[in-house]
């Protein structure tokens, strides 16, 4: 039989015209250069079962915002209690007795309390009235007519006091005089060096000149 296998002039054996025609089954799937294109071999496409699988990110949970501590309450609730506890501080704060009118707070808050010092004081037949008239004094005649507090005691009008209120006002100006058993002479200023007149600086005022007119307790 002849050898069909040729040679070139090196030696070389040179394929046959079955190889060349006959690829390999590995040829004609071997992916082509030009572009990334996946083979159709059965196992070219399979998953690599040794490759690590992509763990799922579990979604994140947002923290619970933090518990208010027990008997805390929250900033805003706080904030809006404030002002109210205030107001409600204020509406139960009673006003001054001093901030009354004039004539009210000397029928319903002065009389009683001097009355009841007076009496602390030894004496028990005081008579007090409030009248608005002409001061009973020597020279005022003409002067016009003005709030008094008048007290006689002692076989009635023996022994009188009055208190005068000018500006119908206790923080204003006010006078005092006194006599025994005739017209006064002198009209007195009370309390003129005091800043703020209250009720007790009031009753301790009238109750401290009475006394130093010796007209009090054994005097």
């Amino acid at each position: 039989m002849a050898d069909q296998t040729n040679h070139n002039q090196a030696g070389e054996v040179a394929p046959s015209t079955v190889d060349k025609k006959a690829p390999s089954v590995a040829e004609e799937h071997a992916p082509s250069t030009d572009s990334p294109e996946a083979t159709d071999l059965p196992t070219a496409n399979a998953p690599d079962s040794n490759a690590a699988k992509p763990t799922a990110t579990p979604p994140k949970r947002e923290k619970p915002a933090a518990k208010a501590a027990v008997g805390e309450k929250p900033a805003a609730a706080a904030t809006e209690e404030k002002p109210a506890a205030a107001k409600a501080a204020k509406k139960e704060k009673a006003p001054a007795v001093e901030d009354k009118p004039f004539v009210e707070f000397i029928e319903q808050d002065y009389l009683p309390a001097l009355q009841k010092a007076i009496a602390q004081q030894g004496v028990q037949d005081l008579q007090v009235s409030f009248a608005k008239q002409k001061l009973p004094i020597t020279g005022f005649e003409s002067a016009e007519e003005c709030w008094q507090i008048i007290g006689t005691w002692k076989e009635i009008g023996a022994r009188q006091f009055n208190l005068y209120f000018p500006e119908e006002d206790i923080q204003g100006k006010k006078g005092f005089s006194c006599n025994e058993g005739k017209k006064p002479s002198t009209l007195e200023s009370f309390l003129i060096d005091e800043r703020k007149i209250t009720l007790d600086l009031l009753v301790f005022g009238l109750v401290q000149r009475l006394d130093g007119q010796k007209w009090l307790g054994i005097n």
